[in-house]
């Protein structure tokens, strides 16, 4: 049988979604319950429903490209493999001691997150090399199988290898993998060289040692689900969606899963991005709320923002400096707990909190019916008369608004004196605040306006909270794609299989060897390229490069685009005038007579992505009846209001609704509030303002 079709599945806290496209273009998507003792198991499941109702064989499908928080839960909740830290002698309080910066700086009982390796598994071994990459002290091989009769001794299950200035010269490294390997050939072994090999220790050990944590973990989820999906005829490839935008193989997803932290919000980001060019659109913000969290990422040009760091498991909210550093590329986005799941309470002040603590999947929000007792956001939605419980995830999760009821009035009515519909509303305001909240600062962290932008909103939330919050911001027009409700998996099929490769190479400009820089980009390509063609061979790809550069003294480097093909006699001057224009657009204006350094490389290799035509606005043209009617209380007046019901899927190009009004669908549904009016277009909804 020929295969015809892709599938996308998007692991998240709450929900499993899916997305199958046919040959034929046709789109069809599932959205399940996790089930977080076996994340496979849901996606088993979808398959067998999206499937069946697509009418399409499993054997049919010919790709299957997959996303999940899985690697990001696991070190939130501190459940990876145990790990030891193998590092150079002298150097094995890093991890803790970072790079003793303090997140708060007036808080005298500052909580600083704990290393993923404790101190007595972050083991010492003698051997040095300087900044250069030359041999100080040679690997004491002897010293190196005494730590490794610690390892089994202390039953450890991963290891991590991080030695000074390894991102230079990493034959120490390498040795000591070959050493591991031979010893302990069932322990996976991570080496600071090939996870993150760029100048900063904390950076690149906490990087490594991450890896290493999750590494088993994953590793058995992705053979357990390859291992399924192969026992009901899917004998397609498994890619996995990288948190830089691109896909991996599987066989490279085993081995830099530290590499899938964000891999499903970078499918939102990439959905969203498509949307933008689509539209026509230069700048947007888009809105991904699921059922545990809430992302929101600026995109300009058709392209989100991108970044070189990340943090995780942050124990101050929102605090930047609070969580474990990761120095891999991911796109970059602010992501908080404010999702459907997430659980209401009244605080210790007597103010209504919300997150981040979320009911998850199982059990899930009071109103799930599964031995929930706390409320959620789902809940307070569905006492506002958002959600209709009969036909809740295309009728697959009846609702009880009994239980939601009750569990508002207890945790949040009884104790500020309110109806459990106005503590509905009140919670409702607060996650929505907290959401503009958070874009607020996004934006000002990463020297953008909002002003003038549009909303893409997705995700099974996004469309319910999106025209709200865009009032808060002053955005006047809200998108809402089709497919909103499972926007991340979607994203995914339209993600290039794309590699990224970072190295360190320091040099000043005054000073620049061309000819090494030159080297360097062609080893780092070539790297790259092959890890592409694995998973695309013959296909036509792209290459970006970059360098990231700073004026000497400064802490920080910026991100400088190299012109294509090799550096040539005039490559200082170049570089230069490069950085010297990327340097006034981040601030403003240059510093003239100061030298310039070159911290480290990039290089990414991506096919290419068809190029996206524009779509002209359709004639408008009357909306049909409403199919039915419901009371909904109005979060901007706090009034209850007859609201009209219309089925997305009658809406046809052109057709016209005035809120208050909601646009139902089996994945989500889209408010349009009083005073604002949707137009269906060609594959999304724009709500705007009415003038």
């Amino acid at each position: 049988m020929t295969a015809t079709a892709r599938l996308a599945v998007d692991i998240g806290g709450t929900f499993t979604d899916l997305a199958l496209e046919t040959a034929d273009g046709a789109l069809h998507s599932a959205k399940l319950l996790t089930t977080p003792e076996a994340p496979e198991r849901a996606v088993l499941e979808g398959l067998a429903h999206i499937t069946e109702a697509a009418q399409v064989a499993p054997a049919a499908i010919g790709l299957v490209i997959h996303g999940t928080t899985l690697a990001t839960n696991a070190i939130i909740e501190r459940k990876g493999a145990r790990t030891a830290l193998l590092t150079t002698e002298g150097f094995r309080d890093v991890l803790a001691m970072g790079n003793e910066s303090r997140y708060d700086q007036y808080d005298l009982d500052i909580v600083l997150p704990e290393p993923l390796v404790p101190r007595h598994l972050r083991l010492p071994v003698p051997e040095r090399l300087d900044n250069e990459g030359n041999v100080l002290r040679p690997l004491d091989e002897a010293a190196l199988a005494r730590v490794i009769e610690t390892l089994r001794a202390e039953a450890v299950e991963a290891v991590a290898v991080g030695y000074l200035h390894a991102f230079v010269n990493p034959a120490h490294e390498r040795r000591t993998a070959a050493i591991l390997a031979a010893a302990l050939p069932d322990v996976p072994v991570s080496l600071s060289s090939e996870v993150s090999p760029e100048m900063r220790e904390w950076e690149r050990f906490s990087t490594t040692a991450a890896n290493a944590y999750v590494q088993p973990l994953m590793a058995r989820y992705l053979r357990r689900l390859e291992a399924g999906l192969r026992a009901r005829a899917v004998a397609a490839p498994l890619f996995l969606m990288l948190s830089g935008g691109g896909l991996a193989t599987l066989e490279t997803a085993c081995r830099f899963p530290i590499r899938l932290v964000e891999s499903g919000p970078a499918g939102g980001a990439i959905f969203a991005a498509g949307i933008a060019r689509a539209a026509g659109l230069a700048q947007v913000v888009s809105f991904d709320m699921g059922g545990t969290t809430a992302k929101i990422c600026l995109i300009d040009g058709g392209s989100p923002q991108t970044a070189r760091s990340f943090e995780v498991a942050r124990v101050g909210r929102f605090r930047k400096g609070s969580g474990l550093p990761l120095r891999i590329p991911v796109i970059e986005m602010v992501e908080i707990g404010a999702g459907g799941g997430s659980l209401a309470r009244v605080d210790a002040m007597g103010r209504i909190a919300v997150g981040p603590e979320s009911a998850g999947a199982d059990p899930g929000p009071a109103c799930y019916g599964r031995g929930g007792t706390r409320p959620a956001v789902t809940d307070a939605n569905l006492l506002l008369g958002r959600y209709e419980p009969e036909r809740f995830a295309g009728g697959t999760l009846r609702l009880d608004p009994a239980a939601a009821r009750a569990a508002l009035a207890d945790a949040v009515g009884v104790p500020l004196g309110l109806t459990p519909e106005l503590a509905a509303l009140g919670v409702v305001e607060m996650v929505d605040e907290n959401m503009a909240n958070a874009a607020r600062v996004h934006a000002v962290e990463s020297g953008a306006s909002l002003a003038g932008r549009t909303l893409i909103a997705f995700g099974g939330g996004g469309p319910v909270h999106a025209a709200r919050i865009a009032g808060k911001l002053g955005i006047t027009r809200v998108l809402v794609p089709d497919g909103a409700g499972v926007g991340s998996a979607i994203g995914f099929l339209r993600a290039p299989v794309a590699y990224e490769v970072v190295r360190s190479l320091y040099q000043r400009l005054s000073r620049l060897d061309a000819a090494a820089v030159n080297a360097l980009l062609t080893e780092m390509a070539a790297e790259a390229g092959a890890m592409v063609a694995a998973g695309a061979p013959g296909a036509p790809v792209t290459e970006r490069r970059m360098a990231f550069m700073r004026y000497v003294g400064q802490g920080h480097e910026i991100p400088v685009t190299l012109p294509a093909g090799p550096l040539g006699a005039d490559a200082a001057s170049v570089l230069g005038a490069a950085y010297t224009a990327a340097y006034a657009r981040f601030y403003d204006r240059p510093v003239p007579g100061s030298d310039v350094e070159i911290m480290s490389y990039a290089v990414l290799v991506a096919t290419e992505v068809p190029a996206v035509v524009p779509t002209s606005a359709p004639a408008v043209v009357p909306a049909p009846a409403p199919a039915r009617r419901l009371a909904v209380r109005d979060t901007a007046s706090g009034t209850v209001g007859d609201w009209a019901v219309f089925p997305r899927a009658a809406l046809g190009p052109g057709m016209a609704v005035a809120g208050p009004a909601i646009l139902a669908e089996d994945a989500t549904s889209t408010l349009v509030p009083a005073g604002w009016r949707a137009v269906v277009g060609a594959g999304w909804v724009l709500l705007a303002r009415a003038e």
